[in-house]
């Protein structure tokens, strides 16, 4: 029997027709800090989901192309149109362009390969992911971000995740919806529990971790997920909560750590050194480690923390980074 693996469930809070403003979740992330420096440009993320949609006024000038692997379309792989919102959603935090109206995402200059991997229900097989994942290989992306996941353990697409990681290449997986508010129980989900990816749990605009998001020991850091406001269908804006809203401002983050590690070091850094430098950009809240892993990703230096956050939470987080 084919089992499906599904968009990691969002909730969708409210849709406009029209906004302008930098989402509060890339401000949390201190991703407008960093752009002075770089802003992702010459850096590919490939968007494992449902699609995009390819004419949004902020997406179009980022999309550089993709393919549909489902069946949406009569299987055509040249039409990787959503038909969801969940893709565009995840891509316009990733990487909305900076324009005179709407949103901006985490690398406003950064490229998206649009890879259609669940159809307009959300679902998607096995098969198609793992073939999804062999495509954003053969294009020599430099992330790969996908926030979807399923209860099943699967040899082929775990291969083709750890193929991914040695051809160099950042996999980026929302944690998961699952969490019971309890962070001594385990709610597992694949690919996002497979060590080798980055996985990503969500936490509020008070820094609080969320109730849903899924808790177990493969949690690497923390990203905002509630009330996003990004990208979504027929050109127009929505407001969405989940982990899967989480994952895409780390994946956007290392973006513009990539390129600012490589005009630093003079290189172009490994899959293992980028982990590490996204690491060092993230700030401990206090939960448990099966909950915030890390903690939140926070792009610049730890001294100008006082700058953005109360002098409680500064006095906070030293006490436990010196710990």
């Amino acid at each position: 029997m084919k089992r499906f693996v599904r968009a990691i469930p969002f909730q969708v809070n409210q849709q406009a027709n029209e906004v302008n403003e930098v989402p509060s979740g890339i401000e949390l992330i201190q991703a407008p800090k960093i752009w002075q420096e770089t802003k992702g440009k010459g850096v590919t993320i490939a968007v494992l989901d449902t699609g995009c949609d390819i004419d949004h006024p902020n997406l179009k000038d980022r999309i550089i192309g993709g393919r549909n692997f489902t069946d949406d379309d009569a299987g055509k792989s040249e039409i990787y149109q959503d038909y969801n919102g969940h893709g565009t959603h995840i891509a316009g935090t990733i990487a909305a362009s900076e324009t005179n109206a709407g949103v901006v995402g985490v690398a406003p200059e950064a490229d998206l390969l649009i890879v259609k991997v669940l159809n307009e229900q959300g679902s998607g097989l096995h098969d198609w992911i793992i073939a999804g994942i062999h495509y954003a290989i053969e294009q020599k992306v430099d992330i790969i971000s996908m926030s979807l996941g399923g209860p099943d353990d699967n040899y082929e697409l775990y291969a083709a995740i750890k193929l991914a990681i040695t051809n160099n290449i950042l996999v980026v997986c929302a944690a998961g919806n699952d969490g019971d508010g309890d962070d001594s129980t385990d709610e597992f989900a694949y690919p996002g529990s497979y060590n080798e990816v980055i996985c990503v749990g969500a936490i509020n605009f008070d820094r609080l971790s969320s109730e849903f998001t899924s808790s177990h020991n493969e949690i690497d850091l923390v990203a905002p997920g509630e009330e996003i406001l990004s990208t979504y269908l027929n050109g127009k804006y929505a407001t969405l909560s989940g982990t899967s809203m989480a994952a895409p401002h780390v994946s956007g983050a290392l973006a513009l750590i990539k390129v600012w590690a490589r005009n630093y070091f003079g290189r172009e850094l490994t899959e293992p050194e980028l982990y590490a430098q996204l690491i060092k950009r993230t700030v401990p809240l206090g939960f448990s480690p099966k909950l915030e892993g890390n903690g939140v990703i926070y792009l610049t230096v730890l001294e100008h923390l006082d700058k953005v956050f109360d002098q409680e939470f500064v006095d906070h987080v030293l006490q436990e980074c010196s710990v």
